[in-house]
């Protein structure tokens, strides 16, 4: 396998190839290291890399695989988006405001690095993870490596551009809004929202009012998989604790689908101004619609109860914003806009947080009443292909959050049910920018999603799809 091809790979396959003896960690480190040098200069996709110590990890991996110990993912490499904690390391935010080093591993870290990865390094975000874009003041312009005048998107934006240039095989990533699914989708990755608590946030026992979780961005899905199998399960202090899934997402990932019943549909919540929904976008689920039949599923229109669930979604994710700005040691060094998004949480009476996290249950019982018809559901994931970079640069709070709220009408209101939700790259549109639907579950079954989404990866030969980097 040549430089190229190893480097795009993804982490399954790398892992194999480690536990095979086909190729050492210090080779793959030092492969990644030489793209990161050469190609990040003009995406921004990194904030911090390890470069000694991750050298150092991987030599320690190659003398444990030569030893015959084992791991998961003994010697691969991986990024972590700079809002997990790296014992010795300040997790930034995406912000200049924070000073202090960690002194332990978040859980997610930790879980990653008893499987055997490699820590490559930190990847930029917008601050403190608001954001459908990542740029910020503190660390530049971050780029979709398909076409560096667009944007990744946010707030995974940095994980998303390192994975799709092929600089690492898999990054962690979070979503509060949409900010694993927008990115992935944006640059032809997968981006599986788990369920609510399906990995756990500690030492944060929730984020955002529970609108938050924790995954990773791939190429792959059965690199998502196994991410997943290596990082999922409860921890003491979580706030949220799903049924414990009785399997491998490994296995259900190379497990086709039975037939399924399956919706489509376009609808979105409704919003101060109406929702932005480009014919590619409407294009991409007709496109996986008619793979999916092909695939053998029946496909149906069938579009959800959102209700006015819209005014619970906004109330949690500012609430979310302003309980996190709260906890920040420097806040006068937070760019104005993200200020004035926390006054805009703080500004929201505490009653009103309260309704909207008692109105959660019966709202959720009544969106998934959908899942009584269908099996999945496939709708867009953001409203248009990736936008300029810039595009809300100097835009106040509220023109930025309007602007956002057009752009990816689609994400959010499944944060706040809590169930699983994927992105599912479907190839690439004419001008060679990448395609991708939303597929949703009924709560707990990312096992499902994660068949159904490598049943589209095969049908469209996704990982043969690398964007125009060296």
């Amino acid at each position: 396998m040549d430089a190229i091809d190893l480097a795009f790979a993804g982490i399954a396959a790398q892992a194999q190839m480690l536990r095979d003896r086909e190729i050492t960690s210090v080779r793959l480190v030092e492969l990644y290291l030489d793209r990161i040098e050469r190609i990040d200069p003009g995406l921004n996709a990194f904030r911090d890399v390890f470069v000694s110590s991750a050298i150092a990890a991987a030599a320690r991996a190659d003398e444990r695989i030569a030893a015959r110990d084992v791991g998961p993912l003994l010697g691969v490499p991986v990024a972590v988006k700079d809002e997990l904690d790296i014992a010795g390391k300040v997790t930034r935010h995406g912000t200049a405001a924070y000073d202090d080093t960690a002194t332990a591993n978040a859980v997610h870290v930790q879980r990653l690095l008893d499987a055997g990865a490699v820590l490559l390094g930190t990847t930029n975000l917008p601050e403190l993870a608001i954001f459908g874009f990542t740029e910020s003041r503190t660390s530049g312009d971050t780029r979709n490596p398909w076409d560096p005048e667009r944007t990744p998107g946010g707030s995974s934006g940095g994980s998303a551009a390192a994975v799709a240039a092929g600089l690492v095989g898999a990054a962690s990533a979070s979503d509060g809004a949409g900010s694993i699914r927008i990115p992935a989708a944006l640059n032809g990755l997968v981006g599986l929202l788990p369920q609510r608590g399906r990995i756990s946030l500690m030492p944060e026992a929730e984020h955002w009012f529970g609108m938050s979780r924790t995954g990773c961005l791939t190429r792959r899905v059965a690199d998502t998989a196994l991410w997943l199998d290596v990082t999922a399960g409860p921890a003491p202090g979580d706030a949220h604790t799903p049924p414990e899934f009785e399997g491998s997402y490994v296995d259900a990932a190379a497990s086709p689908a039975a037939a399924l019943r399956i919706g489509t549909s376009l609808s979105t919540l409704p919003g101060p101004l109406p929702a932005t929904v480009d014919d590619d976008v409407a294009g991409a689920v007709a496109i996986a619609a008619t793979a999916l039949r092909e695939l053998g599923h029946t496909v149906v229109e069938q579009n959800p109860d959102y209700g006015n669930v819209a005014n619970d979604v906004t109330t949690l994710y500012l609430a979310g914003i302003a309980s996190h700005f709260a906890d920040v040691p420097h806040p006068e060094r937070l760019e104005r806009r993200t200020r004035g998004i926390a006054r805009l949480g703080r500004a929201l009476p505490e009653r009103a947080v309260r309704a909207a996290l008692d109105r959660r249950a019966a709202h959720s019982e009544r969106i998934n009443r959908v899942f009584e018809d269908v099996d999945v559901l496939v709708t867009p994931v953001t409203g248009t292909l990736p936008v300029q970079v810039g595009r809300w640069r100097g835009a106040g709070a509220y023109r930025t959050l309007i602007g956002m709220a057009r752009v990816y009408p689609f994400t959010a209101v499944w944060n706040y049910t809590g169930q699983p939700a994927i992105a599912a790259p479907i190839g690439v549109d004419a001008d060679g920018l990448p395609l991708s639907v939303m597929m949703i579950a009924p709560p707990n079954r990312e096992d499902l999603l994660l068949s159904l989404a490598g049943q589209l990866e095969g049908r469209f030969d996704q990982p043969t799809h690398r964007p125009p980097v060296g």
